[in-house]
């Protein structure tokens, strides 16, 4: 019974970790799930309507808000980069400066979308999971009840407990990646607020 006794007590540790407040669906993280990013809680600047449509078409911006966007660059650099952009812009500092913006946030929100769409596909297989373990939990229990061959039982608690294994190790690993949607968010709140300092 002890094998049974500890798949129990980790679906009910799984099911407490779920987040306490609305339904979440298939949201297998603490954090509570913000499906979209709000643009006008991260740039006061002035509209990127226009930007969106053509800042692919710039070369130069495009590579530029690629290389901000990717998480191996230091904010200090990116920030430097940002300077040095803006500067080199002349007179059409503001047109470019609102180009990269929306290269960056496109890009950042696409990625974003990426992680939670991930997120979402992890949730639904850990539920399909703790739902097997149920069954292979109330499966062992019904042949020890009956006091099947010995040999079957080692068969179903040795299954359980190998479900159980994969199923904790996937738990673990998913806290990492439930902080990921956030980092992104505040990467793309600095590199706004260092746009916007250009603008400036």
């Amino acid at each position: 019974m002890m094998v049974a006794a500890a798949a129990f007590s980790l679906l009910a540790g799984a099911a407490f970790a779920a987040p306490p407040s609305r339904d979440q669906g298939d949201w297998p993280c603490r954090q509570v799930k913000v499906p979209d990013l709000s643009l006008a809680a991260i740039w006061s600047g002035p509209s990127i309507e226009t930007a969106e449509k053509v800042w692919r078409g710039d070369a130069q911006v495009s590579d530029l808000a690629s290389r901000l966007a990717a998480r191996r660059t230091p904010l200090e650099t990116a920030e430097q980069l940002i300077v040095d952009f803006a500067r080199n812009a002349g007179s059409a500092r503001k047109d470019r400066l609102l180009l990269l913006f929306a290269g960056v946030y496109d890009g950042l929100e696409a990625e974003r979308g990426e992680v939670m769409a991930g997120l979402d596909r992890y949730g639904r297989a850990q539920k399909e999971m703790a739902e097997r373990l149920r069954e292979r939990t109330q499966k062992l229990r019904e042949a020890q009840d009956a006091h099947a061959e010995a040999e079957k039982i080692k068969e179903l608690s040795d299954a359980l407990q190998w479900e159980m294994r994969v199923f904790e190790e996937r738990r673990k690993a998913v806290t990492f990646v439930c902080e990921t949607p956030a980092l992104i968010e505040q990467r793309l709140g600095f590199l706004a607020r260092s746009i916007e300092t250009a603008l400036e």
